[in-house]
């Protein structure tokens, strides 16, 4: 392991070619070729951020200038932002599932002067908006690209830009070398749970200070040789920070995963120490792991219960296990929780949860397993992480104590305010925006929260999320729909009811869950024939029955409606950071759900 002074680093890409120096033919990145991930080491990848640098400035692309960066997780992605920043321009990285409109919303907004996309699939629907941009002149293309129908845009092959720059002196250095910590260097456009999407600009000191607060926060666990296993989408900061900045910084692999569809096959194969991911995935994971314990034996079944249950007892309270306990205890560790951490590679440390709100309940089950789950806290405004849970002194049901050069207080309000050299720059060309959430060198975060007696963080709601019933009673919504995604029969859950008397709900059922229930029915497993069927009513029934025992008056869900298909990312129900927009899901089933008041 090899990290590098936080506090004397003067940009991201300074700190990378320092890094590389120093780890030379050892192993970098890490992508499946074929059937086994092969790596590309810190001399190579050097090579060849210092040759697109170079070719990029060849063609035009100056200081300051942004670059869009249209890519899947994969190798050149890093290269790509490393290359850009070096030349001191602004990597603008977009996600992978957008469309046209999206392209051109953030084309257009950014004023990008280039673009790089990394396959045919991706340029199909970057090449329609480049070419409709004003200020787009270039597109650089990983693979063949075809021709544009005005020819207004210059299009260069991936491999001819790398060969120019390889024929150039190497100044690379001495370019980037130029740059300040409070520089920009990239803008990261919020995935817009709530409207059009924002520029935020980020400088390398915000994302700096990050990395210095994730180093302060993992050092406890011993850092290492580490491996990261990336999955989430690069464009989206969590991952930009999380999964490939900080890695660098403490001289880490990142092997790239295949997919979400993959995801349990490449742990086995990469065998990550760390990892990052948002709740939805967690959620996802332990549904997998309790519906393969509902297949085995009765006594597997009453074991992985045991462990469970033992271990959220030694949570809550080590001392309490009898001495019988602690021998069953034994025994669940070598045959229960020892075959869990080995699902997830057998070699992690531990596991962060951020992007959104962990239900405290799905982190006590893996903690309970063995596997060590802390929920953080932040927003792409912060860079992204504010606060985590560190990992020997942690609250399940908190988001943890801010990092190392973050300060937090709470409003009067209960609005949550964070200040510190992660707080980003402002939203690029929209001054009344920026005045609205940065003031006095204070970002209002727009989430409720209060500290608890230790300076833990602990958050409540989305300021504009928070249901006000016509009562005048205010309800969290996510703390609904938390519980509700938590039952076995639900996937996906939407509760509204601001300005009425009660709440109801929008659910999408669980997709094994359905196709067990209608072969069960002798039904086929249609939901959007099955979305009226009275007898799937009544089985949802019996879930939101079985939560609302357990909330007040006010919390619970009155009535329901099924939606004919779950959110995803590609009905633009969901962002790609899994969170689901609810504006969309409103302007889609704002009447289905009105009709619920009768």
């Amino acid at each position: 392991m090899g990290g590098i002074d936080y506090a004397q680093a003067r940009s991201l890409s300074a700190m990378f070619f320092e890094q590389a120096r120093r780890h030379g033919d050892k192993p970098l990145l890490w992508e499946k070729r074929g059937e086994a991930y092969e790596p590309l080491s810190w001399r190579e990848i050097d090579r060849q951020v210092r040759a697109l640098s170079r070719g990029l400035r060849a063609l035009g692309v100056e200081a300051g200038d942004r670059v869009l960066l249209v890519s899947e997780n994969r190798p050149e992605f890093f290269v790509a932002t490393f290359a850009i920043i070096a030349a001191r321009a602004v990597v603008v990285p977009a996600y992978t599932t957008n469309t046209v409109r999206d392209h051109a919303h953030v084309l257009n907004d950014s004023g990008a002067k280039a673009a790089i996309v990394t396959s045919k699939a991706l340029a199909e629907r970057l090449l329609p908006a480049a070419e409709a941009a004003e200020s787009c002149a270039l597109v650089v293309g990983l693979e063949p690209l075809p021709a544009t129908e005005a020819g207004a845009l210059e299009l260069q092959p991936w491999h001819a830009v790398l060969a120019r720059g390889e024929a150039l002196d190497d100044d690379v250095e001495t370019v980037a070398a130029g740059a300040e910590r409070g520089e920009t260097c990239c803008f990261i456009y919020t995935s817009g749970t709530g409207g059009a999407p924002k520029g935020v600009m980020l400088s390398h000191g915000n994302i700096l200070c990050n990395c210095l607060g994730a180093y302060d926060l993992l050092y406890e666990f011993g850092l290492g040789d580490e491996v990261f296993l990336c999955f989430l989408p690069l464009s989206h900061s969590y991952e930009f920070t999380a999964g490939m900045m900080f890695p660098v910084t403490i001289g880490a692999q990142i092997y790239y995963a295949e997919g979400v569809e993959h995801l349990s096959r490449n742990m086995t194969e990469a065998q990550p120490t760390i990892m990052t991911a948002v709740p939805r995935l967690y959620e996802t994971m332990q549904a997998r792991i309790l519906r393969g314990v509902a297949k085995q034996s009765g006594f597997k079944r009453w074991l992985f219960a045991s462990a469970e249950r033992l271990g959220r007892k030694r949570y809550h309270d080590a001392g309490s296990l009898s001495a019988r306990e602690r021998l069953l205890d034994l025994v669940c560790e070598k045959l229960v929780r020892s075959k869990v951490r080995q699902r997830f590679g057998g070699r992690l440390k531990g596991m962060i949860s951020g992007g959104g709100p962990l239900n405290p309940d799905v982190g006590l089950f893996f903690v309970a397993l063995g596997l060590r789950l802390l929920q953080g806290y932040g927003q792409t405004e912060a860079a992204p992480v504010v606060s985590c849970n560190r990992p020997y002194s942690y609250k399940m049901h908190t988001v943890g104590p801010p990092l190392k050069g973050v300060e937090v207080r709470i409003a009067e309000d209960g609005e949550i305010l964070v200040r510190g050299e992660l707080v980003m720059k402002g939203y690029w060309n929209q001054p009344e925006a920026t005045e609205a959430v940065l003031r006095e060198g204070w970002l209002y975060t727009g989430d409720i929260g209060r500290l608890d007696e230790d300076g833990y963080l602990m958050i409540t709601d989305r300021k504009k999320d928070i249901v006000v019933l016509s009562g005048g009673d205010n309800v969290s919504p996510a703390r609904i729909e938390g519980f509700l995604s938590l039952q076995p029969e639900i996937s996906q859950a939407m509760v509204v009811g601001d300005k009425r008397p009660h709440l109801v709900g929008l659910l999408v059922p669980d997709a094994d869950w359905l196709r067990d229930w209608a072969t069960a029915q002798g039904k086929p497993a249609d939901l959007a024939a099955l979305s009226g069927d009275a007898e799937l009513r009544k089985a949802l029934s019996e879930a939101v029955d079985r939560v609302n025992r357990e909330l007040n008056a006010l919390e619970r869900v009155r009535r329901f409606a099924i939606a004919p298909e779950a959110f995803t990312i590609e009905n633009q129900m969901m962002t790609p950071s899994m969170k689901v927009r609810r504006h969309v899901v409103r302007q889609s089933y704002g009447e289905l759900l009105d009709r619920l008041y009768g």
